[in-house]
C-alpha cells in the first residue's frame, strides 16, 4: 500500500467513526461551515470524492444519499477513492486540475484527502463529539498552507474562483499568540476555532 493510500485510509477511517456517531437528531444541526449543516459537511465530502474520480472518468458507483444514509454514502465513496488508489495504473494517471496536471493520487492527496481531518473537525464540532484533529495531519496541513504563493492563497479565499458556488477557504480569523497548532490552522483556513453550535 502506498504511502498516500495508507494516509487517505487512516484520515477516512477516522471520518468515518464521526458520521456513524451523529444520532439522527443532529444531521440538521448548523456546522462550523457557514450555510451547511452536519449532514451538508458529509456530502460535501461525498461530493468531493466525486469529483476526484471525474478526471478518470469514472463516477461514483451507486449508493444510497446523503440525505437518506449518509453512512452508507460515505462508505460507498470512500470504496470508490480506494479503489482507485489501490489500482498503480489508475492511480498514476495524469489528471487535468485546476492547480495543474497531477497523478490521481496525488489529486486526492491534496484534495480529499486533507480535507477529511478539516471537515472532520466541522463534523465533530457540529455534533458535539471529540474534534481533536491528529497532530500529523495538523503539522502536514500547517506546513502545506504556510508554503502556498500568496497569490494561490488569494485564489482559495475568493469566492468562486474555482466555479460556481466554490469557497475553498474563508477570510482568515484572528486567534491568541499562544493557541494551539490546531486552533491556528483553524483561523489560518477562516474557521472559528471557538464556533460552537
Amino acid at each position: 500500500m502506498s504511502e498516500i493510500a495508507d494516509r487517505y485510509r487512516r484520515r477516512a477511517d477516522a471520518f468515518e467513526r464521526k458520521v456513524v456517531s451523529v444520532r439522527p437528531d443532529q444531521w440538521s444541526h448548523p456546522s462550523p461551515c457557514a450555510k451547511w449543516t452536519a449532514r451538508d459537511v458529509v456530502r460535501h465530502i461525498v461530493d468531493m470524492h466525486a469529483v476526484m474520480l471525474r478526471p478518470l472518468g469514472r463516477s461514483l458507483s451507486p449508493a444510497p444519499t446523503v440525505d437518506d444514509d449518509p453512512v452508507a454514502a460515505f462508505r460507498a465513496a470512500r470504496a470508490d477513492v480506494e479503489a482507485t488508489l489501490d489500482d498503480p495504473a489508475l492511480a498514476t494517471l495524469p489528471c487535468d486540475t485546476p492547480t495543474g496536471t497531477m497523478p490521481a493520487q496525488q489529486h486526492i492527496d491534496q484534495v480529499v484527502s486533507d480535507d477529511l481531518p478539516l471537515h472532520g473537525w466541522d463534523l465533530a464540532r457540529a455534533t458535539s463529539q471529540d474534534d481533536t484533529i491528529d497532530p500529523e495531519d495538523v503539522e502536514r496541513a500547517w506546513s502545506a498552507m504556510r508554503a502556498l504563493p500568496a497569490e494561490l492563497m488569494d485564489k482559495f479565499r475568493t469566492p468562486g474562483a474555482f466555479g460556481p458556488g466554490i469557497e475553498v477557504f474563508g477570510p482568515e480569523m484572528q486567534v491568541e499568540q499562544d493557541a494551539s497548532a490546531q486552533d491556528k490552522l483553524l483561523a489560518f483556513i477562516g474557521r472559528d476555532p471557538r464556533w460552537r453550535p
